[in-house]
């Protein structure tokens, strides 16, 4: 069946590219020529660099993160690059197994492509050089990021590395999918934050816990050690040194809480979409110099099509194959012109 899945969405996103986004006409087609969205994956992630005439040929087009948010937004119009990245340092290589992919049109250097095991800072100043290129290379002149997990994260320390190098490109608005603003209870367990009593029992996150664990000893430094709330929050975290990034940038979180416990339960953990808990991906003790306008919404989803395959469960119950998330997506890009008028928190944990 997952065979079948991914031949139909490598057969439907060619369709894509070779009508020319012919899908319904969306407001996406009446964006400036150098506008742009930018889809960045996460943590661990590997993902091709994708055009919105490229992709790779077999497999999941865009990888198993990126390629059913390409499809969805190039049929409404808008101009749809995915960023590079790699488990680890390097290009890009074609993809076995889960996610498969293969036979890409273009492969970027080392320099541009995120380091998804590596720092957070890193990875921006790696992704900052991609948009930048993009500018260069392809005529981009603005961008709307849309961040899956720690691509969200990744996503913010480029948009302090473009600010602080005055780049050229300039960024309408921020959509963060699944991302761990408070970090990750699985980085928690394994940097030794939290015990496994937290998982109340349940299979799935005690499992969770134990694989992150067993990575996060095989590295010394990157984003396993740095996805936690003791790294990202607090009077001297890295979320606070990120201040004043997001001033003029429209910011729109979108959770999955598929997974809830019964009873009272560390919020930090519980609801969660299998490696995010719902008050994380929202922000909730993110402070307003960090995340100053910002929209908030929760779905019943899993984090991605790894975490429904994992638990048995069909791929649209995942955040990046749901098409309720699309549409906020497309309406998050929508608004940004006039989000910062708008209503402030809508949707936010208080």
């Amino acid at each position: 069946m997952r065979k079948f899945l991914a031949m139909m969405v490598a057969a439907l996103t060619a369709a894509t590219v070779v009508s020319g986004c012919s899908g319904a006409p969306g407001a996406g087609e009446k964006r400036p020529p150098g506008a742009a969205v930018v889809v960045v994956s996460g943590g661990d992630a590997v993902s091709p660099f994708t055009t919105p005439d490229e992709a790779c040929a077999t497999g999941l087009a865009a990888g198993n993160t990126n390629t059913a948010i390409r499809e969805y937004l190039l049929g409404k119009g808008y101009t749809v690059y995915t960023s590079p990245a790699m488990n680890g340092r390097g290009q890009v290589v074609d993809q076995q197994g889960f996610g498969a992919f293969g036979v890409c049109p273009v492969t970027l250097p080392e320099n541009m492509t995120v380091n998804a095991t590596g720092s957070i800072d890193t990875a921006g100043e790696h992704l900052a050089r991609f948009i930048n290129w993009l500018h260069d290379e392809k005529g981009v002149t603005e961008v709307d990021f849309v961040g899956h997990s720690m691509g969200g994260l990744y996503s913010r320390a480029a948009i302090r590395v473009l600010a602080t190098t005055d780049s050229k490109v300039k960024v309408r608005s921020l959509t963060t999918v699944g991302t761990p603003w408070q970090g990750s209870y699985l980085s928690d367990y394994a940097n030794d934050i939290i015990t496994l009593s937290e998982c109340r029992g349940d299979k799935l996150c005690e499992s969770g816990m134990k694989v992150f664990k067993d990575r996060v000893l095989q590295l010394t430094a990157g984003s396993g050690r740095e996805v936690n709330k003791n790294f990202l929050t607090g009077k001297n975290g890295w979320n606070e040194f990120q201040s004043g990034v997001l001033d003029t940038i429209p910011v729109v979180m979108i959770a999955g809480k598929k997974f809830p416990v019964p009873g009272p339960a560390n919020p930090g953990v519980w609801p969660n979409d299998g490696l995010v808990a719902e008050e994380s991906a929202l922000a909730k003790n993110v402070s307003d110099p960090v995340l100053p306008h910002r929209r908030c919404y929760a779905f019943d989803d899993t984090h991605s099509i790894f975490v429904s395959d994992t638990a048995g469960l069909e791929w649209k119950t995942a955040l990046t194959w749901d098409p309720q998330v699309f549409e906020v997506l497309r309406q998050a890009i929508d608004d940004a012109p006039k989000a910062l008028d708008g209503t402030n928190r809508e949707g936010c944990p208080s």
